[in-house]
């Protein structure tokens, strides 16, 4: 099949075109993303592999199908950017990778724990200027505090096991609470909320779940809070998030990803002025360390990305189900 994979990176077209030795698909790579000024360029080709944040609203899936595209693989777990009604309507098969390597995710989550933690990335800064004062640099042991992990899927379960060898107390929110052998206990979110020193996000981005972390719940939180997302960032509300930082009730906050980061995010902006007034509040305190949607990038998770999206289109060419598939 002839596809069109969109948004991609070195890191991707390494990792695809490796991964396609088996496969033989005919792959033709974007470094733009998928919307409606480029939608133009699927034009004779059978599928079109997405990244997070290529826009797949119903404008552009008919587009997409008015041109012959048959099928669209996101190249990536989450797919709240797809408009699953339309696509469906629109007879277009869409399939996502579910898992690749949970624990890329879980142990960025770690570094970004440890990080803040101790002031890693202060320090480094500090070191690189000759200035090797330590002052302000104190941290606390993870070990023996709570933490509380909502979500508890591939991701935080991965997660869970890596807290856990930190002799964490781990507190555990889902609306599907699985059995687990790992000495956590369920809870409700307030319990989370008033217990937890460290709160860490591993669930899927939902109408309900919108801005779960906002001025409300934050209001419920023990002072001193970490905040780490490495999930979606519309579950956290950047801009009650910078009130919470002011009044000391988020101490330090970690995010792998941004709400508004269509625009910034696996781009180099650092020639360009940030219109984004929140972002640029977020990113200006020294306790608040990002990373641009980077916890998948792995060589195994790459490799498993890959891996998933070329059998799935492979099983759709054979009229075959790959058990990846949205469109039932």
């Amino acid at each position: 099949m002839k596809i069109a994979v969109f948004s991609t990176k070195g890191y991707d077209q390494k990792s695809f075109a490796h991964t396609n030795k088996q496969f033989h698909q005919q792959l033709t790579y974007f470094e733009f993303q998928l919307n409606h000024h480029t939608a133009k360029m699927a034009e004779g080709f059978d599928a079109i592999c997405a990244f997070v944040n290529d826009d797949l609203s119903e404008p552009i899936l008919k587009i997409l199908a008015e041109q012959g595209v048959k099928i669209i693989a996101m190249r990536c777990a989450g797919f709240d950017r797809v408009d699953l009604e339309a696509a469906k309507a629109l007879n277009l098969q869409v399939v996502t990778v579910p898992a690749y390597s949970p624990e890329s995710i879980a142990e960025h989550t770690l570094g970004l724990m440890l990080s803040l933690n101790r002031r890693i990335h202060r320090a480094y800064q500090r070191t690189r200027d000759a200035n090797f004062s330590l002052e302000g640099l104190t941290g606390y042991n993870f070990h023996g505090r709570t933490v509380g992990v909502i979500g508890t899927g591939r991701i935080g379960i991965a997660t869970i096991r890596i807290l856990k060898g930190l002799g964490m107390n781990i507190l555990a929110y889902d609306p599907y609470p699985i059995a687990l052998e790992l000495g956590v206990t369920y809870c409700t979110l307030d319990e989370i909320y008033a217990q937890a020193n460290v709160i860490t996000l591993h669930c899927p981005m939902s109408k309900e779940n919108y801005h779960m972390l906002n001025r409300k719940a934050f209001a419920k939180m023990r002072r001193g809070m970490m905040i780490i997302n490495t999930s979606r960032g519309g579950l956290l509300d950047s801009s009650d998030a910078v009130e919470a930082l002011k009044s000391g009730i988020i101490s330090a906050l970690g995010v792998d990803v941004y709400e508004n980061e269509k625009d910034l995010f696996f781009q180099d902006k650092s020639n360009d002025i940030i219109q984004d007034d929140v972002f640029r509040r977020l990113s200006s305190c020294h306790n608040v360390l990002f990373t641009g949607h980077q916890a998948f990038l792995t060589e195994e998770a790459l490799g498993s990305i890959a891996q998933t999206t070329l059998e799935s289109i492979t099983s759709f060419e054979k009229g075959e189900l790959s058990g990846n598939e949205l469109i039932k």
